[in-house]
């Protein structure tokens, strides 16, 4: 229910269709993006040139992708002479191999068929791993570089595979019997580590001698393992790390056993799987978590001790989110959370004195406070730099290895997103954030000494850089509105060095059929009940009569870490597309409580689900109203997960403003979902049992009138099934008459071609039924 769940980054999740093309052309597209002021709206000036071909279903799920080639996980090797990436086949854009570009020519080529590995099925362990890592596909799915650049380490299918440069062979390790997962390469190349029937396992690449590093792993404990919540919701999904010498490696222990087992019905069309799982529900009990590091000299394991002895809080009910290796690799550093996250300390020790944590940074909030991946430990002199919200805002700061500040590197009423690389030498700290607006994602650097900010990146849209491990290079993963994702390599001042995929819109591009018809929303900026400002968007429909009234599909999310109001390319989009092909009005608001606005924007949501979310949806539906072409009384509200749970509450609370719901997957009782995602916004339900059950949609159950479909994947282990078949059951109690399309053996994300194509249908079919009343 994380951004990583529905609002994960290009990095992560545009899938290609297709080889990677090297050109010389420079294609920069000059666009200006801005919100406007209250209930004004602005046409962005620009939109896609190519055919007039009308979009449908089938073509939205098909290969190949009509994002057109947009790789994904691209890495830089360490001595910068290649990129490499993932690729999809044009015939299959889910099954993937392994490309290059080499640096110096441009050229590109097929470093590694899939073909030559062993793709067999997944564990159940690695199938629930990679549904939380939101990875989905076939074929080569992840790889890593050794230290040297000579070779690649691949998993694939619980092997592992050493690929080398030098003369292409490619080495199934001997690993022993069983499935690895969470295998990687040491950080210098010399070892291979993994998990396997929950212990922590190191191969010397050298001798091929195979070390179990603990042994005490089965049942309920799991060693170096991320536990559910940890994976799901605080964006952890290892729970082992290497020193940067490989002299050690820390690791997490936890025990489940106190965690509430439940049996959970997996439905396929052609049985029921029971599974056993430890899930576990708001109030209730968490892991037991312990951090340990074990040496490979001796394989000796020593245990860490998590609190100061006169700290304010030894409770052992706690999460631990972070935990990072000083560059001496003496020094262990780690992040402990208090279970109602009002609380995070960032902790060190010393190897020789691991039972004496020092405190080096205390944040506190009377709400939560939010984690991010942003901590780095200088090399070249004894300081880190630390994100934090303490002014109301995501910013860095730069602190000394005793905790004092030295000083705060970027201040101002806007969000750094993520701290993406430093370069030590020149003194430059590289991130990317939201300083000219919330709706764009763009690349910014700061002087390391503090300074003024200057902006990188130059495109209006969303920018993800991935930059080298030691140099200023860095390749840039850019899309908008208007451009399909593209990669170009860049200098450390901006500058574009070379295109790695240009993406251009033009004549054999998937897209360029169907780019004529392609709409560009309108951006306008509404006003919440409390006086803080909504960025929305609207589609209008194509071709667009001002003297007609249009029915109106509000596509939602506002749930926390998520904004669906920006100058992006989405293959979420692609049913708006089509639905303003059908004569909709598409509009989209992002609630309070969404991400990116700062805190008092956020946190307004604290104890209380549900409330404000809705009241700003409102806030658009009566700027809806103002419209002289929309149909106000023809309006449906969609959504999938937190949008889901929104659909429902806006349908229930609010029936005047909404005639129907389409609601996939949605928490339907918070008590159902788990404690990290669901205490950090309600609190532990002991201490806010009123906000649980305002909340929950059951009290607003006999609001319903009409209009409701309602569907879920059978084997969703993320949301619960449950969660939809109680309001079913509440409905029909109530005697209301609803829709339900249940999807056997789909999981949380509906993947699948055949799911989607009729999913999306199904969507479609009774929206026309609703708003245009057609039989």
């Amino acid at each position: 229910m994380t951004k990583n769940g529905l609002t994960w980054s290009f990095k992560q999740a545009f899938k290609l269709s297709a080889p990677l093309r090297i050109t010389t052309q420079v294609a920069m597209v000059s666009t200006a993006i801005a919100s406007t002021t209250l209930i004004s709206t602005l046409t962005p000036a620009f939109a896609i040139e190519g055919g007039k071909q009308p979009l449908t279903i089938k073509r939205m799920n098909a290969s190949p992708a009509l994002a057109g080639s947009s790789p994904r996980g691209l890495k830089l090797s360490p001595d910068g002479q290649r990129v490499t990436y993932l690729a999809g086949r044009k015939d299959n854009q889910n099954f993937y191999d392994l490309w290059q570009m080499e640096v110096k020519t441009g050229e590109s080529s097929l470093l590694l068929s899939a073909d030559k590995l062993a793709i067999n099925e997944l564990s159940d362990e690695e199938k629930a791993r990679r549904e939380r890592q939101r990875i989905y596909g076939e074929g080569i799915m992840e790889y890593f570089w050794a230290d040297d650049s000579k070779a690649l380490l691949i998993p694939a299918s619980g092997n592992l595979y050493y690929f080398s440069l030098v003369d292409n062979s490619v080495t199934q390790l001997p690993i022993g019997e069983g499935f690895a997962t969470d295998a990687r390469l040491s950080p210098k190349g010399n070892f291979v580590s993994f998990v396997r029937d929950q212990n922590l396992y190191v191969l010397d690449l050298a001798s091929k001698k195979l070390q179990a590093m603990t042994t005490d792993g089965g049942g309920a404990i799991k060693n170096a393992m991320a536990e559910f919540v940890a994976q799901e919701e605080m964006d952890r999904m290892t729970g082992y790390w290497w020193a940067p010498d490989e002299s050690a490696i820390a690791f997490t222990r936890i025990d489940e056993s106190g965690v509430e087992q439940v049996t959970r019905n997996e439905i396929y069309a052609d049985g029921i799987k029971l599974t056993e799982q430890r899930y576990p529900y708001a109030g209730k009990t968490n892991v037991e978590i312990t951090l340990a590091v074990v040496t490979l000299k001796d394989k000796a394991i020593n245990w860490v001790t998590l609190r100061e002895q006169n700290s304010e809080d030894n409770s052992k009910d706690i999460y631990l989110p972070r935990v990072n290796w000083l560059p001496d690799s003496r020094h262990l550093s780690f992040q402990w959370q208090s279970r109602d996250q009002h609380k995070l300390d960032l902790q060190l020790v010393a190897l020789d004195a691991l039972t004496k944590p020092k405190t080096l940074v205390k944040e506190r909030s009377d709400a939560w406070v939010n984690l991010n991946n942003d901590l780095h430990f200088l090399k070249q002199q004894a300081a880190f730099i630390w994100a934090s919200e303490r002014d109301g805002f995501n910013h860095l700061y730069l602190f000394d290895l005793k905790g004092q500040l030295k000083t705060q590197l970027t201040k101002g009423e806007w969000a750094v997103d993520e701290l993406e690389y430093i370069d030590e030498t020149a003194g430059w700290v590289y991130f990317t954030g939201r300083k000219d607006t919330p709706i764009e994602k763009q690349l910014y650097r700061v002087p390391l000494a503090g300074g003024k900010v200057e902006r990188v990146s130059t495109q209006a849209g969303m920018h993800d850089p991935v930059f080298a491990d030691n140099q200023s290079v860095y390749l840039d993963y850019f899309n908008s509105l208007s451009q399909p994702p593209q990669i170009s390599l860049h200098g450390d001042k901006g500058q574009q060095l070379a295109w790695v995929e240009q993406n251009a819109v033009k004549q054999g591009h998937p897209l360029y059929n169907y780019a004529g018809l392609w709409q560009i929303p309108e951006f306008a900026e509404l006003k919440a009940e409390d006086g803080q400002m909504l960025q929305t968007r609207l589609f209008k429909p194509i071709p667009f009569d001002a003297s007609k009234k249009y029915p109106v599909v509000v596509r939602v999310y506002g749930g926390p870490h998520a904004q669906l109001v920006t100058n992006s390319w989405s293959e979420q989009d692609y049913f708006t597309q089509y639905l303003v092909q059908q004569g909709y009005v598409v509009f989209q608001l992002d609630n309070r409580g969404s991400a990116h606005r700062g805190t008092r924007f956020e946190q307004v949501i604290y104890r209380h689900l549900g409330e404000a979310e809705v009241n700003d949806q409102k806030v658009g539906v009566d700027y809806l109203r103002s419209l002289a072409f929309v149909d106000a009384d023809n309006v449906a509200i969609y959504g999938h997960s937190y949008g889901g749970y929104m659909a429902l509450m806006s349908l229930f609370k609010a029936p005047d403003y909404f005639k129907a719901a389409i609601s996939g997957a949605p928490v339907t009782d918070w008590r159902l979902y788990d404690t990290h995602y669901t205490e950090r916004y309600l609190a532990h339900p002991d201490s806010n049992e009123e906000g649980y059950e305002a909340s929950s949609v059951f009290p607003y159950v006999k609001n319903y009138q009409a209009g409701l479909l309602m569907y879920h994947g059978m084997a969703d282990d993320n949301v619960l099934f449950e969660n939809s078949t109680r309001v079913y059951k509440a409905l029909q109690d109530e005697g209301k008459l609803f829709q339900m399309i249940d999807y056997p053996g789909s999981k949380h994300s509906m993947r699948g071609e055949k799911v989607r194509n009729h999913l999306y249908h199904s969507l479609a079919d009774f929206l026309d039924r609703q708003l245009k009343n057609t039989k």
